[in-house]
């Protein structure tokens, strides 16, 4: 069946009720499930690495050093990640999205073991190299889900991507946490095991390792290949004897859209179509492309941004106006937001994306950033002002978490554009590589930016300790420049 082909007019609301396709549920539950396993990995060290940072005495107790090797950390998985993940992307067109999530996958748990091992600085950045270099899924899981759906239930399925986000965001600072120093925390249980007192910070670490080990038996034996002309798996891995054309074991499509190439399970590749088959890199560079993939990585800067510095404020000191707050505190407020804003993204991102169009969605998304970043500087002023942590800080907080909820919108909003940019769907791979090579650069810009210039400010005293705050601000209005490029109109 031919993709869907649908214009909306993004500055009025949608007056006729759309007949959505339905979701394939079932393949659609198995991607969500396979896509919580990056952001359980990622979470899960924000609650203790400033104080992982701490116990391994790279700092030499210099409090004010902290940021910059947390941030170090914080990047170091996007600064690997962006070497390879067009790369990685560019694969899947060809032989397939399941073989590339599987090493994703792979990457992801034996990182996680040996992060959680490791007890010098360089460990922790040869641990976190290697998740980056091997994880190419963020990218591929995206076309899967285009590849799943059409223009009438896209909305509706981006709505529930924030799922597994969310709940990775409400885990893994939950586990990071609560798991972190157990014997310590829980001397009852384990102030007896020699090995958790060597390594403290392996049990939260082994949690998202044996949930990545899990998610890849659930992949290979159940999640179907979505490219026409994929590899199969038992070619991949030499588990039969191989065919002289290509074949496909599993191809899966809500609507079947690639029966009329299949007969008994075998798809030739010279059976398809010119214009369904991946296009070269250089087609791609394409201004639609370029002003998705800009607005993607503004949006991903001062996300990430936000992100390395909010756990790293909540654990600075109350001398130095952070709140001193311990990692199970952090890790709790964290899961808080991750726990909203999974429940209003699945019950309202698709009625609202319907109603306002893509654009103006994702523009709200991103002005919701300022308040957020403003909240910083207050709590920061009512800290040192009261010399502690009262009643309105956490008024503040409550708020900042609230607010930031709506930039999450941005992400479901810029994902439709990105899927409109592609030149065809054999080609969702490499456009999603090309939008998440530029992500990934600022990610790796951004923690380690953003935490150096929070220890400077405090160190120096740089406008009064609060440039960080107004670098983050001048970032968001980059974003919000950026989002006035965007079409008004969306085909998809």
């Amino acid at each position: 069946m031919p993709r869907t082909t649908r214009q909306s007019d993004e500055e009025t609301p949608l007056l006729q009720k759309i007949e959505r396709t339905p979701i394939p549920w079932f393949q659609f539950s198995i991607v969500l499930f396979l896509q919580l396993a990056e952001p359980l990995t990622s979470q899960v060290i924000y609650p203790f690495t400033p104080q992982l940072i701490r116990d391994i005495g790279i700092t030499h107790g210099d409090e004010t050093k902290v940021g910059y090797y947390v941030g170090l950390l914080q990047s170091l998985f996007f600064l690997t990640q962006a070497l390879t993940v067009l790369h990685w992307a560019r694969i899947s067109d060809r032989i397939g999205r399941k073989p590339v999530i599987l090493t994703g996958l792979f990457g992801l748990s034996m990182s996680m073991f040996c992060f959680g091992l490791s007890k010098t600085f360089w460990g922790l950045v040869m641990s976190r190299s290697l998740n980056g270099a091997l994880n190419g899924n963020i990218g591929v899981i995206k076309s899967i889900m285009a590849e799943m759906t059409d223009s009438t239930n896209i909305a509706q399925a981006y709505a529930y991507m924030p799922l597994a986000w969310s709940t990775g965001g409400v885990l893994g600072p939950l586990i990071g946490g609560a798991l972190s120093r157990p014997a310590d925390q829980f001397p009852d249980v384990f102030g007896h095991s020699d090995f958790l007192k060597k390594y403290p910070y392996f049990l939260p670490c082994a949690v998202p390792a044996a949930f990545s080990a899990l998610a890849w038996v659930v992949t290979f034996f159940f999640l179907k290949e979505t490219v026409p002309t994929a590899v199969s798996m038992s070619r991949l891995f030499n588990f039969r004897k191989s065919k002289a054309n290509l074949t496909l074991q599993n191809v899966a499509s809500p609507q079947e859209r690639t029966a009329a190439v299949q007969t008994d399970g075998i798809t030739n590749a010279n059976d398809i179509p010119d214009n369904e088959k991946p296009v070269p890199l250089r087609k791609l560079i394409t201004p639609a492309v370029l002003i998705s993939a800009g607005n993607y990585a503004c949006l991903s800067l001062v996300d990430i941004a936000y992100r390395a510095i909010q756990p790293l404020y909540f654990s600075t000191p109350v001398e130095l106006g952070g709140l001193g707050l311990p990692p199970s505190t952090i890790g709790n407020i964290l899961s808080t937001f991750g726990l909203l804003n999974g429940i209003v993204q699945i019950f309202f991102f698709a009625k609202i994306h319907d109603r306002m169009g893509s654009k103006a969605t994702f523009t709200t998304g991103v002005a919701s950033f300022i308040p957020v970043l403003l909240a910083f500087p207050v709590m920061r002023y009512l800290v040192l002002e009261n010399q502690g942590v009262t009643p309105l800080v956490w008024v503040f907080v409550g708020v900042q978490i609230v607010i930031s909820v709506l930039m999450s919108f941005s992400y479901g909003a810029i994902f439709i554009y990105i899927q409109a940019a592609s030149p065809n769907r054999a080609s969702l791979g490499a456009t999603n590589g090309i939008c998440q090579l530029s992500v990934s650069i600022c990610r790796a810009i951004g923690p380690a930016a953003a935490n150096s210039l929070f220890s400077v400010s405090i160190e120096k005293g740089y406008l009064g300790g609060y440039m960080v705050y107004y670098a983050l601000l001048g970032i968001a209005g980059m974003a919000l420049m950026a989002a006035s490029l965007l079409p008004r109109q969306v085909r998809l």
